[in-house]
């Protein structure tokens, strides 16, 4: 039987508990979320005791299935009020899974204003006061626990950098990858503001010892991982995405007139050749050194899209540089350089904050003259002030939409208190459904129209409605529920008797095809239920209102998916 671990930092209590049978279906953020509306005050303050942290693995964690280890972290979100999930690669997701955790749920807050780390092995799970350990960078901070180690290999890793400590809503919760260094974010939602607020500054998992992910049938198991497995290798796209990450799309997503440009101004980039993958991929292999392209973030992903980013040296500068960061921390702020971006990512990453939030606040900052578009040293200047903990800082790691408030700016890219990702929703109009009514908020992961693009007209309202709703579900059971990453959703995404037939081999089940899809609806009703008795409803699942009448070049379009037609999308 799964276990759930719960942790109480309050009384430094240690529980471990049988896996409910009403959760028995659901892992990942089907599990995070569930979790969340059962026991969480839905109108706590994130930053209390009453707010609890989870993180879950997927149903197929822990397996030879390629890229089914992510992990998700949910909990109640400083940024948005609302419930929230975000997940990461890296190798905790399966280490814990190989322990026989389904889900760690840390919840109550310490007394005493410190830092603790949680040692996880087969054996016991330790919390240890760590005040030396207070305000260090991620990057520091697992580099040190990683020396201090003395189990097989390289632990997982679990962490916040001084933006978690300082609880600042657009803190993230960084996971070590392959290579032992922090370079894995659950980035979105405030996530590591929570983990902070709980004084946790880092979990420690280490699975040497423990026993194999029991298979109820391994020989069909087997079987089917490696026809997923090869069908990822055989995959039309796989090239690029091993090559050039997830940079691969930034130039179609230029071209298609919706990657965000000069604050959410144009959905083209002029000098986007500077920025794409291939000069990310040029830029990488000619210099040498410790860049790398073709690398796995999580054990034995076949995929293998992340990359390490050198600088003109060929030493290490930034990994993982990804698409969503180059539009807003490069073109939305008007930044036409991978090294400067790159600059800007190890900053985020070593202080742990999400690169989509902080690239829209600092381009926002242009309106009230704080910032001038295209000024590297000013963008870095702003992102610094986080790391010394400064008032300025202070406001900026809260994100967008509070740090509008605080400066009096009027025209904010943030849905539901969450800055807007890399697709304008007036150039790809399915994500400006999926930003308005998924219950994160501005969230692209939850229902992404991109791959809609040729047989739905991203810039006609037609059709965006019964597009998002059907990504939304499928996301949900498919991807989130299950730990698989995004990219490793072909061969199951559309082919649920295939994604049963695995499932079942796990656990020994009966699934049928449609359960997968009642699976999705039933988490993305209950986020939408801890959100409703939060107190909001469908007059929250609007887009910011310029949006609906400042036309974006090149095209001139405006979000004109009527609200009549936003309200019907829950309606299944």
């Amino acid at each position: 039987m799964e276990k759930i671990l719960r942790i109480n930092m309050s009384n430094m209590e240690v529980n471990k508990e049988d896996l409910p049978e009403k959760y028995l279906e659901f892992g990942g953020r089907g599990l995070t979320s569930r979790i969340v509306l059962d026991e969480v005050k839905p109108n706590c303050n994130p930053l209390s005791k009453y707010n609890k942290l989870v993180m879950a693995v997927g149903l197929l964690a822990g397996t030879t299935l390629s890229s089914s280890d992510r992990l998700s972290v949910g909990a109640k979100s400083p940024l948005t009020g609302r419930i929230k999930e975000a997940n990461s690669g890296g190798t905790a997701g399966s280490k814990l899974a190989k322990l026989n955790y389904r889900a760690l749920i840390i919840e109550g807050k310490p007394a005493k204003d410190t830092c603790y780390i949680i040692k996880i092995n087969k054996d016991n799970v330790e919390i240890e006061e760590r005040e030396d350990l207070k305000m260090l960078g991620n990057y520091e901070l697992v580099a040190r626990l990683n020396e201090e180690h003395t189990g097989k290999g390289k632990p997982g890793v679990i962490s916040v950098g001084q933006a978690g400590e300082m609880k600042l809503a657009a803190a993230g919760v960084s996971v070590s990858d392959i290579t032992g260094e922090p370079n894995n974010v659950a980035a979105r939602g405030g996530m590591g503001a929570v983990m902070g607020s709980k004084g946790v500054k880092a979990i420690i998992i280490d699975d040497t010892g423990a026993e194999r992910v029991k298979l109820a049938d391994e020989e069909v198991f087997k079987k089917a991982a490696k026809k997923f497995n090869k069908a990822l290798i055989d995959n039309p796209g796989k090239q690029n995405q091993a090559k050039y990450g997830t940079a691969s799309i930034t130039a179609v997503v230029s071209g298609m007139g919706a990657i965000p440009t000069n604050n959410f101004s144009r959905g083209d980039f002029d000098e986007i050749n500077e920025i794409d993958g291939d000069k990310l991929y040029e830029l990488i292999t000619g210099r040498g050194g410790e860049g790398k392209t073709t690398m796995s973030c999580m054990p034995g992903c076949v995929i293998r899209c992340r990359n390490i980013y050198p600088d003109q040296d060929g030493k290490e500068m930034a990994s993982c540089i990804q698409y969503e960061t180059i539009g807003l921390l490069g073109s939305n702020c008007g930044l036409d350089s991978l090294d400067e971006i790159g600059e800007l990512t190890y900053l985020c990453n070593d202080y742990g904050l999400d690169t989509i939030e902080m690239g829209a606040t600092l381009a926002m900052l242009s309106d009230i003259g704080m910032f001038k578009l295209g000024d590297f040293a000013k963008a870095k200047e702003l992102l610094e002030e986080v790391g010394k903990c400064s008032t300025l800082g202070r406001v900026l790691g809260q994100g967008a939409e509070t740090t509008a408030r605080v400066l009096g700016i009027d025209r904010v890219p943030s849905v539901k208190g969450q800055a807007m990702p890399s697709y304008d929703p007036r150039g790809l109009k399915g994500n400006g459904v999926t930003y308005a009514t998924s219950a994160m908020g501005a969230d692209h992961t939850a229902g992404n129209a991109f791959g809609a693009r040729k047989t739905v007209d991203p810039l006609t309202p037609e059709n965006q409605i019964e597009l998002s709703r059907s990504l939304q579900i499928k996301v949900a059971s498919v991807v989130d529920n299950t730990g698989l990453c995004l990219f490793a959703r072909p061969p199951v995404i559309n082919d649920f008797e295939f994604l049963v037939k695995i499932i079942n081999a796990k656990f020994g089940w009966d699934l049928k095809p449609e359960d997968i899809d009642r699976i999705g609806k039933e988490i993305v009703k209950t986020e939408r239920e801890f959100n409703k008795r939060a107190g909001y409803n469908n007059y929250d699942d609007r887009l910011p209102y310029y949006l609906y009448d400042e036309k974006l070049p090149p095209h001139n379009t405006v979000f004109d998916v009527p609200d009549s037609e936003i309200d019907k999308v829950h309606d299944y």
